[in-house]
């Protein structure tokens, strides 16, 4: 029941206060701070997530204009550009992986059971990078070229409702294939991965961890087929394939056998060829696995057309990286709120647009953001008789 709460706070309503505090404590968050807190900074910083803000000043001309609700919506320290600037430069950025974490942990729970366009009972991820340029002279840890600095944010999306499940951020001269010595393997899941993770040795790490990976065979790849297996031809297969490698650095890396799917796209003609270490699922399976690497792209164009990572509010590594996980930890918590307030037909875009105006109104945030499932249920729960039956 809304009690005079901004839809702010209610959206923060969904937050693990408890288990944040606790990452507050195991890196020393709030050591020698006074005033301002790391709850007042992950509000602030939310609140510049969902609201578009650009800069730190524009956090602070914002929440300064509405001083009288910013108590009601939990942000309890004076809000400064210095103060906060000051607390996203020198406080731990693993206090927000952590807490990103803890929410991955709980939408994925919520998301475990929906679908996601290919019949598998296993988990299935989605793992690749994005890269965020930013300007040499204000970034030069990051520096990538001669005339231009960047980050790279590796990603494993769970394709069962389109979480991050891991985002590791590094400088962009980072090579892609690095990334997976230090991907969290489950055993049994399937690990999608485009062409540029074609390092055998590393794919051989993830089949000795009982892993499943699919990715694309480069061209100049050398295997010896070991067994051909019957394929329907009108679904867009054109063979499946048990291999070895030929090579001897290949076959020194990956000894065990492989299998080789054909595939040819019906709508663009494209033939591609997908390799991988699972035997037992139907090789349109393996095809369809592929297909749906795409979310992880899109899920890259999303978050940088709709959070705010393209342009930072500190120039430091500690900035960008709390800046980063704090834009990663929003939009977990709104696909926590979407499945916990049954907005199933309601987009995050969707979602977002409404946050965005209406985050210091006070009324239930049901009413905000499905009004139509309010009107239809108004009066279920009225208790005021009617004067007159008709």
């Amino acid at each position: 029941m809304n009690r005079g709460r901004t839809i702010f706070s209610q959206v923060m309503e969904f937050l693990p206060h408890k288990e944040f505090a606790a990452c507050v404590t195991r890196h020393g968050g709030e050591r020698y701070v006074k005033s301002f807190s790391c709850m007042d900074q992950f509000f602030c910083m939310a609140f510049a997530q969902l609201a578009y803000r650009e800069s730190l000043r524009d956090i602070e001309c914002c929440l300064r204009a509405h001083p009288a609700k910013l108590y009601h919506m939990g942000i309890r320290g004076q809000v400064s550009k210095s103060t906060l600037a000051h607390a996203n430069e020198r406080r731990d950025w693993r206090i927000w992986a952590d807490l990103a974490q803890i929410l991955i942990g709980t939408a994925r729970e919520l998301y475990r059971d929906d679908e996601f366009g290919v019949e598998l009972s296993q988990t299935a991820y989605a793992f690749d990078s994005t890269t965020i340029d930013l300007c040499l002279s204000l970034f030069p840890w990051a520096s990538f070229r001669k005339t231009k600095a960047a980050v790279k944010a590796h990603t494993l999306l769970d394709l069962r409702g389109n979480i991050p499940c891991w985002v590791h951020v590094t400088p962009a001269s980072v090579h892609d294939v690095n990334a997976l010595d230090l991907l969290p393997v489950e055993a049994g899941s399937f690990y999608v991965l485009d062409r540029g993770y074609l390092d055998f040795a590393r794919l051989y790490g993830l089949t000795r961890q009982a892993a499943f990976f699919v990715t694309r065979i480069k061209s100049n790849t050398r295997y010896h087929r070991l067994y051909s297996w019957p394929v329907d031809k009108s679904t867009g297969l054109r063979c499946d394939q048990t291999i070895v490698l030929s090579g001897f650095y290949s076959h020194k890396d990956y000894p065990d056998k492989l299998r080789l799917v054909h595939f040819v796209d019906p709508d663009t003609g494209k033939r591609l060829r997908f390799l991988t270490n699972n035997h037992v699922v139907p090789a349109l399976t393996v095809a369809q696995l592929y297909h749906c690497r795409w979310q992880v792209e899109l899920f890259f164009r999303w978050i940088k057309q709709h959070l705010r990572i393209k342009s930072f509010f500190g120039t430091s590594e500690n900035a960008v990286k709390t800046q980063i996980f704090i834009a990663v930890s929003v939009y977990v918590l709104v696909a926590i709120l979407k499945k916990r307030l049954y907005l199933e037909d309601a987009s995050f875009y969707t979602i977002l647009q409404i946050l965005s105006v209406s985050l210091f109104e006070k009324r239930p945030i049901l009413q905000a953001l499905a009004p139509q499932l309010c009107t239809i249920t108004k009066g279920l729960y009225d208790n005021q008789m009617q004067l007159f039956n008709y």
